[in-house]
């Protein structure tokens, strides 16, 4: 990469939540392994995000190359409508087996906000079959995420979120405040009161409800108390209400659990996974249900559910997930996610001292540092870069999410590079 590759990219290439009258400089990443981005000039950098959550195995993994390598070799795609493959069955069956045994059917789609918009009309074609077609609108608690797309910007966040532009022309959804307590703080059963509320008047015409369990992420990185997802559970089995669980940030062990509703020991209605669901390699996701919610949803007028990508079940995605999921029970990923648990929170305790922090939260392998002022992105993207680390906050929050696979002392450079930028940050603050 050169200069005249950096200008193009500035001068035509959009990227995401970033403006073109000021983009924001962005790094030349031109090749990856382990924890580490390699950058144009030679430069390597640990990477704290994993590439937005997903690549839980590290960059560059040999049996994920070759599970790529192998599947290509035979079809990279073929249509999903009237056809099967090998690579769909594995993955699925998989899936089948590390889910609740009521979730048993699968259905396969492109990205995150796909398997959202799926869970949302699969929710809806229910009801309709059921001959309750006024059950149609959803409930959601305030401070989530769910994606980008039409309907899942709906559930989003409307006030805080990053969707209030969209307010205007997107289906009005119905909003609880979110849980206030913290996962390790006592419960209370005020926490539930609000979400009871709107449960109790509006059930008649709510389809179900969809919530981030445990921890909300783009929405704020909030953790909550298990026992609010219990009576979430509680409250959709009285009211005759769906639960549909995203665990697409949450998935595949991230938060401790293998899915972060087994926190609660409660099983969705419906489920969504994605991000880690490659090991971070391509974009797949999956959603899923269980036979009965499935056969009924096939009891409308039109036989069948009324959706269909036309990259569904990719076989090259596909080989490569279900590669990622044989590693993540093969790696001992329980013991990995506790190890970065607690180094994650025995180095936190140094930037409690920090004015400038309103506190930390770590669960799994999450890290989050929450400041009293959001920060400058472009100055602080910069200082992190100097520090040999890739960490990309927004607002107020800097976190992490690293890989599984990172080493004790590679965990150490990322958060004192995070120290030493947040530090400086406080002496600015104070200066000033």
């Amino acid at each position: 990469m050169n200069e005249s590759d950096f200008l193009f990219d500035k001068e035509h290439i959009w990227h995401p939540y970033t403006s073109l009258i000021a983009p924001l400089p962005c790094i030349g990443v031109v090749a990856a392994n382990g924890v580490e981005l390699t950058l144009h000039d030679g430069t390597k950098l640990i990477d704290g995000m994993s590439s937005w959550w997903s690549t839980i195995h590290g960059y560059n993994h040999p049996r994920l190359n070759q599970a790529a390598k192998d599947q290509i070799d035979n079809m990279s795609h073929v249509m999903f409508g009237g056809v099967t493959h090998p690579s769909a069955i594995a993955l699925c069956r998989r899936l089948v087996d590390m889910t609740a045994p009521e979730l048993d059917r699968v259905f396969l789609s492109d990205s995150g906000s796909v398997a959202v918009e799926v869970a949302l009309k699969m929710a809806i074609q229910y009801w309709v079959a059921k001959g309750q077609a006024n059950k149609s609108q959803m409930l959601t608690i305030e401070h989530g995420y769910h994606g980008d797309t039409f309907a899942a910007m709906s559930v989003c966040d409307p006030v805080n979120g990053m969707h209030d532009l969209f307010n205007n022309v997107l289906t009005k959804q119905l909003f609880a405040k979110a849980p206030q307590i913290g996962f390790d703080e006592t419960w209370n059963d005020d926490d539930i009161a609000p979400l009871t509320a709107l449960f109790e008047a509006h059930h008649h015409h709510a389809a179900a409800i969809i919530l981030e369990p445990i921890v909300q992420g783009a929405g704020g990185m909030r953790m909550y108390h298990p026992n609010y997802l219990k009576a979430v559970r509680q409250l959709c089995d009285k009211y005759d209400v769906l639960l549909i669980c995203d665990e697409i940030a949450t998935g595949f062990g991230r938060t401790g659990k293998m899915f972060a509703s087994e926190h609660a020991s409660i099983t969705p209605d419906i489920l969504c996974v994605g991000k880690a669901l490659t090991g971070g390699y391509m974009s797949l996701a999956a959603t899923i249900t269980s036979q009965v919610i499935g056969e009924t949803i096939c009891k409308t007028k039109a036989g069948v559910f009324m959706h269909g990508p036309t990259f569904m079940g990719n076989p090259l995605a596909c080989a490569v997930a279900n590669e990622s999921l044989a590693m993540l029970q093969e790696n001992n990923w329980q013991a990995q996610v506790l190890s970065i648990e607690s180094q994650l929170k025995e180095l936190f305790k140094a930037f409690c001292a920090l004015e400038n922090v309103a506190n930390t939260r770590v669960l799994g392998a999450i890290g989050v540092i929450e400041l009293t002022k959001a920060v400058d992105m472009e100055s602080i993207q910069a200082a992190f870069v100097k520090q040999g680390i890739w960490v990309r906050p927004f607002g107020k929050l800097v976190y992490i999410m690293p890989q599984y696979i990172i080493t004790p002392s590679q965990l150490t450079t990322l958060c004192d590079g995070i120290y030493n930028v947040v530090a400086n940050l406080s002496q600015k603050q104070d200066a000033s």
